[in-house]
């Protein structure tokens, strides 16, 4: 099929303004680039923090945002092996250089010079995308392309902060903070990783019950009751192995931290803007605990949670609650922001 010399596009121009879906120039590919076909792209908390709120700001405006992609090659560029039109792929977000310190010692994650697209080049809400061929990682006929849309964050940024930063073991038992799109999928990892008791902490009872019937062991709500408390008390006094915080509040991070027991793991995958606060150093030091950040993840981490999806040891489709055309981002936006119908992921969909 040929390729239009135009294509849809939803653009950032400003914060607190709707998106424009407008018709601008299809990109043109580098050697060393694809064009893909864009079949699905999932919403974040980030899209969010951009066009509502201006934490995050773009590296320019105006930009076409979208970084949670999967689509089909449309075309190859001259240097591009291994790929060809019509293979179904997920996008890896984050572009690498593959040269740099972190990226030859495996954390392409944190690459030097790093770019996100959606972020700092235009993002996958249009009909095509450019992408370098690294960043692409085969999708199965079996997992649906809202499915390798959303593995591509929501699903590997939680898999990251688990099971790479904290190294959470089989029969370990782990405190997640926060029960949003992030903390679900950190509950269905941490049952897959083999944990013995998972404690889920969020202020929302439908959220705490969708992370029952996902396989939280203990569920509570820090309105009602203290978290530090309950997960003490359950624990004969030691804490968890591990905890979790997907909120970006220095009140919920100090609360994580002082959830686990001596020797314990905390993993900060939230973003705010407070400063983190936690235990005095004699209390810290003497515990000697681990407080990790977790940012983003790898291709590798990508592939591993195709392999599980297409294998059926892992099953987010249910976590997909809302679909909109792209004609209607900004309505899908706005379910996402005021928490409409109460949604866990928010896709846009392509013909």
């Amino acid at each position: 099929m040929a390729i239009p010399s135009k294509m849809k596009a939803a653009r950032f121009y400003e914060v607190n303004e709707p998106l424009k879906v407008e018709e601008i120039p299809t990109p043109e590919i580098r050697d060393d680039e694809v064009l893909v076909e864009i079949k699905a792209v999932g919403l974040c908390g980030s899209d969010v923090h951009i066009v509502y709120e201006g934490v995050t700001p773009t590296s320019h405006k105006p930009i076409i945002l979208g970084h949670e992609p999967s689509g089909v090659v449309a075309a190859v560029g001259k240097d591009v092996t291994g790929w060809k039109p019509g293979d179904r792929v997920s996008i890896t977000p984050g572009i690498f250089c593959g040269s740099c310190s972190n990226c030859i010692n495996g954390h392409a994650e944190i690459c030097l010079s790093r770019q996100v697209i959606g972020i700092q080049r235009d993002g996958a809400l249009a009909e095509y995308l450019n992408i370098p061929a690294k960043n692409l990682v085969r999708l199965p006929e079996q997992v649906p392309f809202e499915v390798g849309a959303i593995i591509t964050d929501a699903i590997a940024t939680p898999f990251h902060a688990l099971i790479d930063r904290a190294q959470l073991k089989p029969g370990e038992s782990i405190a997640i903070f926060g029960a949003g799109g992030l903390g679900l999928h950190a509950v269905q990892i941490a049952k897959l990783a083999g944990a013995k008791q998972i404690f889920v902490i969020d202020t929302r009872d439908d959220q705490l019950e969708r992370a029952k019937s996902l396989g939280a062991d203990v569920t509570i709500n820090p309105s009602k009751e203290s978290p530090v408390d309950r997960i003490n008390n359950m624990t004969n006094g030691f804490g968890v192995d591990v905890s979790a915080e997907f909120i970006g509040l220095q009140n919920t991070i100090a609360q994580a931290v002082e959830s686990v027991a001596i020797g314990g793991r905390t993993v900060v995958v939230g973003l705010g803007p407070e400063p983190i606060s936690v235990l005095p150093p004699t209390i810290f030091v003497r515990k000697q605990l681990s407080l990790l950040g977790s940012y983003g993840f790898t291709k590798q981490t990508i592939e591993q949670l195709v392999e599980l999806v297409a294998a059926g040891k892992l099953n987010v489709e249910e976590s997909i609650t809302h679909t909109f055309p792209l004609e209607e981002v900004n309505t899908a936006l706005r379910y996402l922001h005021e928490k409409v119908e109460n949604p866990i992921r928010v896709v846009v969909t392509f013909p």
